[in-house]
């Protein structure tokens, strides 16, 4: 900490930094670099794990629906904490509340590399999820409080180096530790490490004064939000395997859905003091618009985009290195979408024509990608999912900031984290509901290629996913047939969810981005954000 200079004879000397949470900008960076850290290694943990998939499936004797649910558990769980810890954040030490999320991560790291099944490797990867809606919330929050917020612009770019860097480089690092002698397990593990640092880092950096202030955190709400839609979600994996579509089981968990959701709506509505989802937010018709938007856009992202490195090694027999390597394409576009049009939004003040744009991009690009298949040139796959990363690029961010634009400074934090919930919920939904349809497809054709063939199905049965390598050439070539095909499909199942995005972009009212912070035109500031001012900030 850097040292006050003395008080003058009869003046009462001022609060140390760490008393008023006024940091230099050389503590700030210091702090920032363990922050940083734990957003790297909860960015990793989604992406490090894609290209370990198929792998780990195989050597656990896993199925399709087991592929789906290491990432969906994930989802859930982040999705459905994240709005509870940045509640908890205003009741006790922010920097505590960040090294316990990081313990969590580090635990259910560890046991998710040590998992000898698949069951107990989606509960390890569940609990995991605690922790990165922990980072995923907290390093927000630490930062709004460290940084006034006519500053925090400054350190904006940092934030986004990590994410780039975490996202290009998670597949490859993947890919590399599934091929070297550490195995998929190693991905769990790369990130324990980058958690310790981090702990350590913020330990000897990070000094916040504690700022309480009265909240009722939701977690009635929370849990059957999250209830609902996990019951959905464990009946669109089990219908036309366990029971029929139209069965009872159908209908005994539809009904208990619509009965879980129907009580958290009124709960939302009527009974929580501080709902996770405001639903007063919505009666702003851009609100409404852009977390529509958000759903559609994080289905069809999400549900689609999860699969690929499943379809570069089980359709296009890749090791996971070089399907790991593919996502560079993707990623590439995202990132000179996202960089080129922030900036360009900000020297306009513009931002419509670019939602617009990128929405309209993200169909093209999956209409293209809906026309692979085991045969297709990589080349030709490369341009398609750099078109669907610049049209991603373009919207997310900004489907966000038209929500924070339209957003009253009283509101800005809830507004933006519906936004973000809605969108990993649907994320969560379209991993659920395409890994449904790709089974059934992929159990379908391999079942009849196999009739045709006159061969007896493997082990496991024909929604497995079998070690590739250790069958007979003609079977290896119906399972990549199969599974190049399949996947195509779900590209073409999620244009009309991204369709509906459009439309709903296209009602949305542009207003010119203000230049001004709420507070700085004499709007209420949100509660949870006075204690980032400074002393003499508070005072109008």
């Amino acid at each position: 900490m850097t040292t006050a200079p003395p008080p003058s004879p009869g003046v009462p000397a001022g609060p140390t930094s760490e008393q008023s949470g006024e940091m230099s900008h050389r503590e700030i960076l210091e702090a920032l670099s363990g922050l940083l850290l734990a957003m790297f290694v909860a960015m990793l943990s989604s992406t490090v794990v894609a290209n370990a998939l198929p792998a780990i499936v195989t050597d656990l004797d896993g199925s399709q629906t087991g592929y789906t649910w290491v990432v969906v558990a994930t989802l859930l769980t982040m999705t459905a904490t994240t709005p509870i810890w940045g509640k908890l954040a205003d009741l006790f030490s922010k920097k505590m509340l960040v090294q316990v999320a990081l313990v969590i991560f580090g635990v259910g790291s560890l046991a998710a590399g040590l998992a000898p099944s698949m069951e107990l490797l989606i509960g390890a990867r569940a609990f995991q999820g605690l922790g990165v809606g922990g980072l995923t919330a907290l390093v927000q929050v630490v930062i709004a409080s460290m940084v006034s917020p006519r500053e925090r612009g400054r350190y904006a770019g940092y934030i986004g180096a990590v994410f780039a860097i975490a996202t290009v480089s998670g597949p490859l690092i993947g890919g590399l530790i599934v091929d070297s002698p550490l195995g998929w397990r190693g991905t769990f593990f790369v990130g324990i490490p980058v958690a310790v640092l981090a702990f350590v880092v913020l330990q000897r950096t990070l000094h916040l004064p504690v700022v309480r202030r009265p909240v009722s955190i939701d977690y009635l709400g929370a849990t059957l939000i999250v209830a609902g839609v996990s019951l959905v979600l464990v009946w669109v994996s089990l219908a036309g395997g366990e029971f029929a579509w139209w069965s009872a089981p159908t209908a005994m968990m539809l009904g208990a859905a619509a009965v879980v959701i129907a009580a958290a709506v009124y709960v939302e509505a009527r009974v929580a003091e501080e709902p996770v989802v405001p639903l007063r937010l919505f009666r702003d018709r851009t609100t409404s618009l852009a977390t529509l938007a958000s759903v559609m856009i994080g289905l069809a992202m999400f549900g689609s985009t999860v699969y690929l490195s499943q379809y570069f090694q089980l359709g296009r027999g890749m090791s996971p290195t070089r399907a790991g390597l593919m996502s560079v394409c993707m990623v590439g576009g995202l990132l000179v979408s996202s960089i080129a049009t922030g900036r360009i939004i900000t020297r306009t003040g513009l931002w419509k024509r670019w939602l617009v744009g990128g929405t309209a991009l993200v169909i093209v690009g999956l209409a293209l990608l809906g026309t692979i298949d085991a045969s297709i040139p990589l080349w030709l796959i490369g341009i398609y999912m750099a078109v669907l990363g610049v049209g991603i690029g373009a919207t997310m961010q900004n489907l966000v900031l038209a929500v924070q634009n339209s957003a009253k400074a009283s509101d800005l934090g809830a507004a933006s984290s519906v936004v973000a919930f809605f969108r990993s919920m649907g994320g969560s939904v379209g991993v659920s509901v395409l890994g449904a349809v790709l089974a059934h497809q992929v159990a379908d054709q391999v079942a009849a290629g196999l009739r045709r063939m006159g061969v007896e199905a493997p082990t496991g049965g024909t929604g497995s996913i079998p070690d590739l390598s250790a069958l007979p050439a003609p079977v290896r070539a119906l399972y990549e047939q199969s599974f190049g095909e399949a996947t195509g499909h779900l590209f073409l199942i999620a244009v009309p969810f991204a369709v509906v995005a459009l439309v709903c972009v296209v009602l949305i009212k542009e207003v010119p981005l203000r230049t001004t912070t709420g507070d700085s035109v004499g709007e209420q500031v949100a509660p949870e954000a006075t204690e980032d001012l400074a002393p003499t900030q508070r005072t109008r």
